[in-house]
C-alpha cells in the first residue's frame, strides 16, 4: 500500500490550511457562494439539496484499517453516523457542516487521505480493479500504475482546468472489473508478442446523457511511455475539447466528432513531440512505486482445506456466501472476500460508523489490515485464508453484513438520487429498497444467477444504469417520478449499453416490471446462460411482450 512521502504530506497540509481560510471568508460574507463554489469543489465539497456533501478520495479503492477507522470516526463526529461508498471507489458524507469541513480534512490528512480530485474539471480519482494484487487471473497489479497517474496528474498545470471532468481506470486482468470502456481513458495491462508489459489504450467512453463505449486507439503502449502518451491524449483534448457547451465538453464527444482513427493520429502526432522527453517513466521510478505494492508474503496452504469444505457442506448459508462473495486468490488456500453493503431493504453503499469499525477490526484479524472499495459500492478483504472464512462470515452475519448477493440482483448499484442530489429528477433509494425486498430470498437470487441491476436518479448516470444488465433511469413527467428501463448493458470486457425496452413506468410499478423481466429470463434461458447472454440471444421482443403486451 502506498505511503505518503514528504511532498505528499506538505501538499495535503497546505491545501487544508488554504481551504480553512477560504471557509472563514465564506462564513464572514467576504466570498459569495458563486465565488466560493470553485474553491470548495477543488476540495471535494458539493452543495446538495439539504446540506453540503463531502466526497473523500480513496485512490484506486485501497484503504488501510487505520484509514477505515478514521472514516468511521468522521461519520460519528461530523455526520449522521454513516458514510456512502460510491461507484468511483470513494466515500461521501452527506451532512457535514461547512464550518467543520476544514477540521474533517485535517483529520483525514492525519491518515494520509484527502478530498482532492473528487470534483471539478480535473482528472478525478483514478480507479482500478478492486482485486488488484490478489486476483488469480491477473496479468499484473494495476495499482502501481494508478498511483503513478495520481502523482503525475495531481498538480499538472496542463490539466488544472480541463473542458470537463476526466476519468481514468486501469485493469490488469483479462476480465475487466474496472469498467475501463466507460471511462475517458481506460488502460488494459497486456503483453506483446515479445513478452513485454504494456497497455491497450481505450479512449472516449462515458455515460451521462450521451453514453459511449470507448474505442481502442493503441493496441500496445510500452510501459515506459505510459505518462507521455496520457499527456498527449490530454493535450489534444485540452486544445480541441469544447468549452462552450457543458453537455458536449467530454472527450467522448470529441472522439465521436473526429472519429477514433483521426483522434488516434492527432495523439500520435502530439506524442512524437514529447515521447522521449522528461515525461517518460523511468524504470527506477516504476520499481520505486511498485515496491509499495509488493504482494504480502502468504504461505501457500495445502488444498483442499478440510475444515473450510466441511463448513460449506454443513452450513448452506455459508456455502451460498462463499459461492457469490468470494473469488480465488493467486495464493493457494486464500480467497478474496466481498462484504456486501446491500442488505435487503437497505440503502446501497451505506455503512454505519459501527460497521466501518468492525470491518477495520476484521481486516486486521483476517486480511493483513487491508480493505478495498469496489465500483459496485461494496467493501473487499483481499487476503482471506480459507481457514478463517467461516469465522469471518459469522462476524459479518452478526453485523448484518453477510448478504450472499455479490453480483446478484440484490447487489444493486444506486446513486443517492432525489433524496440528496439537486441534479436528480427522481429518487433512487426507495426504488432500490423495493426491488431488494422483492428479491430478498438468497435462494431465489442464486437461482437467477449473475445479474447486475443499476439505478440512476437522473441522466447524469451516477448509478451507471446504462451498463447494468437491467438499468433503471428516473425521469420527471409533469412532476411525477417515472422510471425508464434498459436491458442488455454490461461494463466488463464485453461492455455494451443497455437498450430502452419501452415506455417509462411509474414508481409503484418498478418492482413488478423487474419481476416480469426476471420471470421472462427464467422461462426463456438456456442451461447455464446468464441474463445478459440470454438477452443478447433473444433480443428485446419477449421482454417487451411480457412487460407491455397487455397494452
Amino acid at each position: 500500500m502506498y505511503r505518503y512521502d514528504e511532498f505528499d504530506h506538505r501538499f495535503v497540509q497546505e491545501r487544508v490550511q488554504q481551504f480553512r481560510k477560504q471557509v472563514d471568508r465564506r462564513l464572514a460574507g467576504e466570498l459569495t457562494e458563486d465565488e466560493f463554489k470553485p474553491l470548495r469543489l477543488m476540495n471535494g465539497l458539493y452543495l446538495q439539496l439539504h446540506a453540503y456533501m463531502l466526497r473523500v478520495a480513496v485512490p484506486y479503492g485501497v484503504l488501510s484499517s487505520r484509514q477505515m477507522r478514521k472514516l468511521a470516526e468522521i461519520a460519528r463526529e461530523y455526520d449522521h453516523g454513516y458514510g456512502h461508498f460510491t461507484t468511483r471507489q470513494n466515500i461521501q458524507y452527506n451532512w457535514p457542516k461547512l464550518e467543520e469541513t476544514p477540521a474533517i480534512l485535517e483529520e483525514l490528512a492525519e491518515v494520509e487521505m484527502h478530498a482532492i480530485q473528487t470534483s471539478g474539471n480535473c482528472i478525478r480519482n483514478v480507479t482500478a480493479d478492486p482485486f488488484g494484487g490478489a486476483a488469480a487471473d491477473e496479468l499484473a497489479d494495476p495499482r502501481p500504475y494508478a498511483e503513478m497517474i495520481r502523482q503525475w496528474s495531481s498538480l499538472h498545470p496542463e490539466f488544472s482546468f480541463l473542458p470537463r471532468k476526466f476519468k481514468i481506470a486501469v485493469t490488469g486482468a483479462a476480465r475487466d472489473r474496472a469498467a475501463i470502456k466507460v471511462h475517458d481513458i481506460g488502460l488494459q495491462i497486456v503483453r506483446n508478442e515479445a513478452g513485454e508489459l504494456g497497455f491497450e489504450v481505450v479512449v472516449g467512453g462515458g455515460q451521462g446523457r450521451t453514453p459511449v463505449i470507448a474505442k481502442t486507439i493503441r493496441r500496445f503502449l510500452p510501459e515506459r511511455h505510459l505518462l507521455s502518451y496520457l499527456e498527449a491524449i490530454l493535450r489534444v483534448y485540452n486544445q480541441l475539447g469544447r468549452r462552450d457547451n457543458i453537455y458536449k465538453a467530454r472527450i467522448k464527444i470529441l472522439v465521436n466528432q473526429v472519429g477514433a482513427e483521426a483522434f488516434a493520429a492527432m495523439v500520435e502526432e502530439e506524442w512524437e513531440q514529447i515521447r522521449d522527453g522528461t515525461v517518460d517513466l523511468p524504470a527506477e521510478e516504476v520499481a520505486r512505486i511498485a515496491a509499495y505494492f509488493e504482494p504480502p508474503v502468504l504461505e501457500p496452504i495445502e488444498e483442499p482445506n478440510r475444515d473450510f469444505e466441511t463448513k460449506r457442506f454443513e452450513d448452506p448459508a455459508f456455502a451460498a456466501w462463499v459461492r457469490s462473495n468470494s473469488v480465488p486468490h493467486k495464493v493457494p488456500g486464500y480467497l478474496i472476500a466481498t462484504i456486501s453493503l446491500k442488505p435487503a431493504g437497505g440503502i446501497p453503499g451505506d455503512a454505519t460508523a459501527e460497521q466501518m469499525d468492525l470491518i477495520a477490526d476484521l481486516a486486521d484479524r483476517y486480511s493483513l489490515s487491508e480493505i478495498r472499495v469496489s465500483k459496485e459500492q461494496n467493501l473487499i478483504l483481499p487476503h482471506l485464508a480459507k481457514a478463517d472464512a467461516y469465522a469471518l462470515w459469522q462476524a459479518l452475519r452478526e453485523a448484518d453484513l453477510a448478504e450472499a448477493n455479490a453480483g446478484m440482483i440484490g447487489d444493486i448499484i444506486a446513486c443517492p438520487g432525489l433524496d440528496y442530489c439537486n441534479l436528480a429528477n427522481a429518487r433512487s433509494i426507495p426504488v432500490a429498497q423495493a426491488i431488494s425486498q422483492r428479491f430478498s430470498s438468497i435462494t431465489r437470487q442464486h437461482d437467477i444467477g449473475q445479474l447486475t441491476l443499476n439505478i440512476s436518479g437522473c441522466i447524469n448516470a451516477c448509478g451507471h444504469h446504462h451498463v447494468g444488465n437491467i438499468g433503471i433511469l428516473g425521469v420527471d413527467k409533469r412532476g411525477e417520478e417515472f422510471y425508464q428501463i434498459t436491458l442488455g448493458g454490461s461494463s466488463d470486457q464485453d461492455a455494451a449499453l443497455g437498450e430502452i425496452v419501452g415506455p417509462a413506468v411509474p414508481a409503484d410499478s418498478v418492482a413488478d416490471a423487474i419481476e416480469s423481466i426476471v420471470e421472462t429470463y427464467l422461462t426463456e434461458r438456456n442451461e447455464e446462460e446468464s441474463f445478459v447472454e440470454a438477452y443478447r440471444r433473444l433480443g428485446p421482443a419477449p421482454f417487451k411482450e411480457r412487460l407491455y403486451g397487455a397494452h
